[in-house]
């Protein structure tokens, strides 16, 4: 068996098939995930790779060895899985790698309701079961069935934003020949929208570019496809679907801090104008402001989505959204949503008259750098400099929630360590452009002095 500290990561298991994982640790995984969950029942979902069905396939022998039955779903989405482990109120698989290239692949894991599974509530067990051995189950095996959930979860999510009554759009989806390409069909079947489908084939390969819309090269044919359809609006889907990102009708980038306000106003004005709204520590200052503003109270986190998904759970929030275009919903099990994000915007967009650009302007307030990766010889000393350098300054705050966050009233900036590679992650914000391209160079010249 491989590495498997290699392939157990802090939230998911993931590595290169079939060299890292394979159908013997699948296995090994299903028949560990049933014994640390108890479980009677689990349900599975796959994405379009394909290695996926042979893996998820594995991964159920596995479990009914251990005498539970295994549902499975099929060909869906990573939040298609969690409305299964909601709705149904068991254990759930799914076997994606996301956004990553076509060699990988993984087995994100959750409990009945969607619960997550991490290093600190279940995958560090699991790992040392593969690892030991699982013992062999003293009883019956289980049974493998097969059920269409693709419909319910279409229907469960029109439960939660009403688009019937929006005006007709024409909306231009980039699914990157992900699991978007499955579930938008039946998403907006029925609904007032002319879709404008962007590679919807479903190919593991990715042949058109990686199914990762964070990266900006990966939106070009979107933003072309936009403005050539005279579109209101483009959407691109990651590889299993559940990150979303929106790009307006002039072809422009809507940032996901600016999404997460929009939704934020929309969750609290449906729940009566008050409750939390959790938004990770490098989300623009727009968003708590903008929060404090219609009523809500904002809650800070660390980045990472099990820091948001734990918050919202403690604190009941009823939305959180993050930088990477990951967005979660307390109506939807504390999960996280693309497409659900996705239809909050259409309905906002839809139910006025202005274009995209418009109705979002209100919601972007500042100048923001973007994500900056810096690779250093020594992250601690690095920080250390930076600190250092601006913690005396007149009008300035410095907290250490998640890695250096300083601010002042015109200006901040988070700069933080990967936790797997040599590099320092810089984000500044502040209330115009100089303001803000001041700030980053000043930083990225203490960081990079000596590194570069």
């Amino acid at each position: 068996m491989s590495d498997l500290t290699k392939i157990f990561k802090a939230y998911d298991i993931r590595g290169v098939v079939p060299d890292e994982l394979n159908e013997e640790i699948a296995e090994a995984v299903g028949a560990a995930f049933v014994r640390v969950t108890g479980a009677p029942a689990i349900v599975t979902a796959h994405d379009m790779r394909t290695s996926s069905g042979p893996l998820s396939a594995a991964f159920a022998r596995g479990a009914t060895a251990q005498g539970a039955d295994v549902i499975e779903a099929g060909l869906g989405s990573t939040d298609m899985l969690y409305y299964a482990s909601g709705s149904l109120d068991m254990p759930g698989a799914m076997f994606t790698a996301s956004h990553n290239p076509a060699q990988y692949n993984g087995i994100k894991l959750c409990r009945a309701g969607a619960k997550p599974v991490g290093q600190d509530t279940g995958l560090a067990e699991i790992r040392e079961l593969v690892d030991g051995g699982v013992p062999a189950h003293d009883g019956p095996a289980g049974s493998v069935s097969t059920r269409d959930l693709l419909s319910g979860y279409a229907e469960h999510l029109k439960t939660l934003v009403d688009l019937s009554g929006i005006r007709p759009l024409k909306v231009v989806v980039d699914a990157g020949n992900g699991m978007g390409g499955h579930t938008v069909p039946s998403v907006f079947e029925g609904l007032p929208i002319d879709l404008v489908p962007l590679y919807f084939e479903l190919d593991g390969s990715f042949p058109n570019h990686e199914a990762n819309p964070i990266e900006a090269a990966n939106i070009v044919d979107l933003q072309a496809a936009v403005r050539e359809q005279g579109a209101d609006i483009g959407l691109a889907f990651d590889g299993d679907a559940d990150r979303c990102f929106v790009v307006d009708e002039r072809g422009e980038p809507v940032a996901p801090s600016t999404v997460t306000a929009l939704v934020a106003v929309r969750e609290l004005s449906r729940h009566g104008g008050a409750g939390r709204i959790v938004h990770n520590l490098i989300t623009s200052r727009a968003v708590p402001e903008i929060v404090r503003e219609h009523g809500g109270e904002p809650v800070r986190t660390r980045v990472g989505h099990s820091f948001i998904k734990q918050t919202m759970a403690e604190t009941d929030a009823m939305f959180g959204g993050e930088h990477s275009g990951h967005y979660y919903f307390r109506d939807f099990w504390f999960a996280d949503s693309g497409m659900l994000a996705a239809m909050h915007v259409l309905a906002a967009l839809g139910g006025q008259e202005r274009p995209l650009s418009d109705l979002l302007s209100e919601f972007t307030r500042y100048a923001a750098s973007g994500e900056i990766n810096s690779k250093v010889t020594d992250q601690d000393g690095a920080m250390a400099q930076v600190r250092a350098e601006f913690e005396s300054r007149p009008g300035v705050t410095v907290d250490d929630l998640d890695g250096l966050t300083v601010g002042h009233d015109d200006w901040w900036f988070n700069l933080r360590a990967s936790n797997t590679e040599p590099l320092l992650r810089l984000n500044a914000e502040a209330t115009d452009d100089e303001t803000m391209a001041a700030v980053r160079d000043e930083v990225l010249e203490i960081v990079r002095k000596g590194n570069e």
